[in-house]
């Protein structure tokens, strides 16, 4: 038995290439989940995971009573040290953005599993809904249609602008700190920076690759780089996403597809924790109006379920304008192949395939998602041990999440938006293959109608061709030349051409000819067929 920390050289074994460099804090055989109660949550690399300035919003309220709060990180991790009021009923934490420091304050007051924090760490995460004792996790992706901006002078070196992108960042989130809170915009105030910010993001790609958000009208409100749909789980192939987005189809209408991953926590004291990367101020608006009005389900319920189910819906309402986008331009270009066949069009289909394919794939995870949420039943476990996470945090077995009978009610009205806009999808990738189709087959077409006639003029040239080269060589006495005149050539060359192009056609002559006596014979037939009728009917 070799003893503990010897090691016996070998000849049997290999260097393993490490193949992603990217994630620097990975190892095979280390330690699952991140914990909360370490520092970078237990792993070795000395700099923070995560590191941006979060824009937080915290909304408390119950059947009589709605009370909103703007934080930032520092903000939101006093808050949380702070307890929780009686009154409260529901609450909704609304981060924007991506920090270990608010992750870690988070996930520290709602004893988050650690299995779940490192799924909310790495933004590659599949969609999926994962049960813990009392809280569910769910992961999704988020589409949306963003524009593109044309100005020029976004057209520049992005080595530059990423050296700048955190300040920026904090100048943009620092302007919708000093505004008022959401709340005032719903009742009828003028609309705070931060709603302003929201309805003026564009984005540009740079000359380096990637897609770059910006903020038209705002000094130094440029933002950090939007993730596009051809960068989203697209590997490590640079170049290749930089031709993708410079050639997308929605390209030349200014308008481009963002995915993000966005992570929800629902707690079993109610609570619902979302985590977006950067477009939480597209459904907290929503939301939040519906909650600011008490005679609706979401506020008069309290229920987190539902308001869980209110951010899923609005997360497949937000893929809805994407979809219609390539329906418009699928539906533009089959005119044109239908009018104008080009073998370049094949290139803009191919695209829009790879595309399509690629969103409805990160769609479709969904339903199976939506699915387990409308079929989970409480199970109350009568074991201590199962009471526990394995990071050892001890909970009462009766904490569980209760996903409600209305909300899985609702739940079946998002499923089905997403069928539609799958079946849209499928539709539209059979529709493109058809198209790649129907281009080759017509170009094929119009090259074998070419070589057809090319073939016709060749057949009848052809013994005119060897006449002419027979006439014209150098003979030293010729009677037919020097005896007749030039009509001798054509009384010889136009019986020679008429008898050798009915013999070289012979076939398509007979073939042509069988054909036209089939097609009268069935109109004649036809034609007697409907006098007949006719005469039956009179009688």
């Amino acid at each position: 038995m070799r003893s503990r920390g010897q090691k016996f050289p070998t000849d049997k074994s290999f260097k393993t290439v490490k193949g992603d460099k990217t994630k620097k804090d990975w190892h095979p055989g280390q330690e699952p989940g991140l914990d909360p109660s370490k520092p970078n949550g237990g792993r070795k690399i000395g700099a923070p995971l995560l590191h941006e300035r979060c824009q937080i919003t915290v909304m408390d309220y119950s059947g009589s009573d709605l009370e909103v709060h703007d934080f930032d990180n520092q903000g939101l991790i006093d808050f949380l040290k702070a307890p929780q009021e009686e009154w409260i009923k529901c609450r909704w934490i609304n981060v924007n953005g991506l920090s270990w420091d608010v992750i870690q304050a988070v996930a520290e007051n709602k004893n988050l599993h650690r299995l779940a924090i490192e799924d909310l760490v790495n933004t590659e995460s599949r969609t999926k809904a994962d049960w813990y004792t009392d809280h569910t996790f769910i992961v999704m992706t988020l589409f949306k249609l963003i524009h593109l901006h044309d100005s020029s002078q976004d057209e520049c070196d992005t080595d530059t602008e990423d050296s700048e992108d955190n300040d920026n960042i904090n100048k943009a989130h620092g302007l919708s700190q000093q505004a008022s809170s959401g709340w005032k915009w719903i009742f009828g105030g003028k609309s705070d920076a931060k709603q302003q910010l929201a309805e003026k993001v564009a984005v540009s790609v740079s000359v380096n690759g990637g897609v770059t958000g910006h903020t038209k009208d705002v000094e130094d409100a440029t933002v950090k780089k939007v993730r596009t749909l051809q960068r989203f789980h697209s590997g490590r192939n640079e170049d290749k996403m930089t031709y993708m987005e410079r050639h997308s189809v929605l390209a030349p209408q200014k308008e481009a597809v963002s995915a993000e991953q966005v992570s929800i926590f629902l707690t079993a004291d109610n609570t619902v924790i979302s985590f977006f990367e950067n477009s939480a101020d597209d459904l907290e608006g929503p939301i939040l109006h519906r909650l600011c009005t008490p005679d609706t389900i979401l506020r008069s319920s309290c229920d987190g379920s539902l308001l869980l189910q209110a951010l899923i819906d609005a997360i497949i309402d937000l893929a809805i304008p994407v979809t219609r986008a390539y329906e418009d331009f699928i539906g533009t270009l089959e005119l044109n192949v239908l009018t104008d066949p080009n073998i370049k069009h094949t290139k803009n289909l191919y695209i829009a395939t790879t595309e399509i394919t690629k969103m409805r794939a990160n769609i479709s995870p969904t339903i199976q998602m939506i699915n387990a949420l409308r079929d989970h039943k409480i199970s109350v476990e009568k074991d201590g041990d199962n009471s526990k996470h394995h990071h050892g945090n001890k909970r009462s077995a009766h904490c569980t999440v209760d996903i409600s009978s209305v909300a899985r009610v609702y739940f079946g009205d998002v499923e089905d938006h997403i069928l539609q806009m799958i079946d849209s999808m499928e539709t539209m990738h059979r529709s493109c293959d058809n198209m790649i189709d129907l281009i080759f087959n017509t170009v094929s077409a119009y090259q074998n109608e070419s070589m057809k006639q090319l073939t016709v003029v060749t057949i009848i040239f052809l013994p005119l061709s060897f006449l002419s080269g027979y006439f014209g060589m150098n003979f030293v006495r010729m009677d037919a030349v020097q005896l007749h005149s030039d009509l001798f050539f054509w009384e010889i060359a136009l019986p020679v051409a008429f008898a050798v192009t009915l013999w070289l056609m012979k076939d398509t002559i007979k073939w042509y000819v069988i054909k036209v006596v089939e097609r009268r014979g069935i109109a004649r037939a036809r034609k007697g067929r409907l006098l007949r009728a006719g005469d039956a009917k009179k009688l």
